[in-house]
């Protein structure tokens, strides 16, 4: 297959999954259509709750991706300096948090390496709905991936094709809007540039717990129809609470008010016959206190306003099982009933979530290793597939700072965690830990009076 039947390939894959990915976005955003709305009830409801949206979705999302922080690289055993100064320099212990989420929430995000003007590696993070690989169906390695957008001041599509050889940006050679599917005659190559690297550049984080499901799966997919039917329940509970929980008053023996149908300008409308148009009103405002009857055989009464007990039990329900297919604990959701008592009684309500966020930090892991590999490739020469390097992280579990220090201060006591290691089971940074320790030697130094220009002489 040659580069333009690969691009169009690649441009097709993009476009079959541009639909369901756009919908995801919505979902994220809370800004997906009401479902199972009656037309009654959205007559009833007008423009006043036209977009009645609890976004769960995103807190689905946001309470996995808070979970996943990369705390280090390790390389042969010890922790590469270097490896993570170019993840600082890139941003990267901030943009991970957006590679995870959006693959999370799509089901697949990616990471592009390439080499900077000064020779370094630049890292940057990209979306599903703008790039795609392809995959050798043996060994599920990436052969060929694309980025593709459009510009919309210019109205020109751009393309950048990479390959394990090399690279290759294409132009639309005519004018685009966006979202049009784009032929492969109606691409133009404007520079091709060699790969040293040999493998493509292109490292997908792909959120799946399957072998053969290589696009990956949202978190959101199964949440979809529930947080669907929540929506369509609280909708439900403001029409009812509008229209039938507040009390109504009625009156008998009351004459209705004739008042006239007025104009845009005021003016009074006038029917056929040049007569003025009359409705009948309520003599009573909505807000009057105090209504007067003149008639003898006049009464007044209020009807009880609905129970709106029955909508919160199927607010549970709902809650109950979204709960159950996101792990989200009872506390996040807004079930204060359930809130957890004491620190032990908070982590062992996120357990699930916290196993969750451990299943992902294996999945992500392989790919972070991946990019920390090419990192390495571009700033050093060395082929990225003989690097032994691994990705460490922070523990997922809510656990108190004084809990922590605690565990980490009985087993370092006892002899069995090193104090780098103790610290960094802390949270501390490769950098913080060595901050630390050089302000403990010089401590040191300055306890027993120990001058350390004549000590290094």
């Amino acid at each position: 297959m040659n580069k333009l039947d690969t691009l169009h390939d690649l441009n097709q894959r993009l476009d079959a999954a541009e639909g369901r990915l756009a919908l995801l976005d919505q979902y994220y955003a809370g800004e997906q259509p009401l479902s199972f709305l009656a037309p009654e009830a959205r007559a009833a409801l007008g423009s006043r709750f036209a977009r009645m949206s609890s976004n769960l979705c995103r807190l689905t999302v946001s309470s996995l991706a808070e979970r996943l922080r990369v705390t280090g690289i390790v390389r042969d055993g010890q922790s590469d300096r270097q490896a993570w100064a170019g993840w600082l320099r890139n941003d990267l212990d901030q943009l991970a948090a957006a590679a995870h989420r959006e693959a999370l929430t799509l089901g697949r995000s990616y990471v592009i390496v390439w080499a900077d003007p000064a020779g370094r590696a630049r890292v940057t993070v990209e979306s599903a709905r703008q790039v795609t690989v392809r995959r050798d169906p043996a060994t599920r390695e990436v052969t060929d991936a694309v980025k593709r957008w459009v510009d919309p001041a210019a109205r020109r599509a751009y393309a950048v094709l990479y390959q394990p050889d090399q690279i290759t940006r294409y132009t639309s050679t005519a004018m685009v809007a966006e979202g049009a599917a784009i032929p492969a005659q109606a691409w133009e190559s404007t520079e091709v540039i060699p790969n040293p690297l040999g493998v493509v550049p292109v490292v997908p984080l792909v959120n799946t717990d399957r072998l053969l499901d290589l696009d990956g799966r949202s978190e959101l997919a199964d949440l979809l129809p529930l947080v669907d039917g929540l929506n369509k329940s609280l909708a439900d509970l403001m029409v009812a609470s509008e229209y039938y929980a507040r009390p109504r008053r009625w009156a008998t023996g009351v004459e209705l008010v004739e008042e006239p149908v007025l104009n845009l300008d005021g003016t009074p409308q006038l029917d056929d016959d040049g007569q003025p148009v009359t409705s009948l009103v309520n003599p009573y405002p909505e807000g009057n206190r105090m209504m007067i009857n003149e008639a003898p055989e006049g009464k007044f009464g209020q009807l009880p306003g609905a129970d709106l007990a029955a909508y919160e039990a199927g607010v549970r329900i709902i809650l109950g099982q979204i709960m159950a297919v996101s792990a989200l604990p009872a506390h996040y959701v807004g079930i204060f009933s359930d809130n957890p008592t004491s620190a032990d009684a908070l982590r062992a309500a996120e357990a699930s979530l916290a196993a969750r966020a451990e299943a992902r930090q294996q999945t992500f892991g392989r790919s972070w290793e991946a990019v920390a590999r090419l990192m390495l490739a571009v700033e050093t020469g060395a082929d990225p597939t003989a690097l032994d390097v691994r990705i460490t992280w922070a523990d997922p579990a809510t656990r108190s700072i004084a809990q922590e220090a605690d565990a980490v201060v009985k087993l370092h006591a006892a002899g069995i965690l090193p104090t780098a290691v103790a610290l960094a089971r802390l949270g501390y940074t490769d950098d913080e830990i060595e901050q630390i320790r050089s302000a403990r030697r010089a401590q040191a130094l300055d306890t027993v009076l120990v001058d350390p220009k004549a000590l290094a002489s």
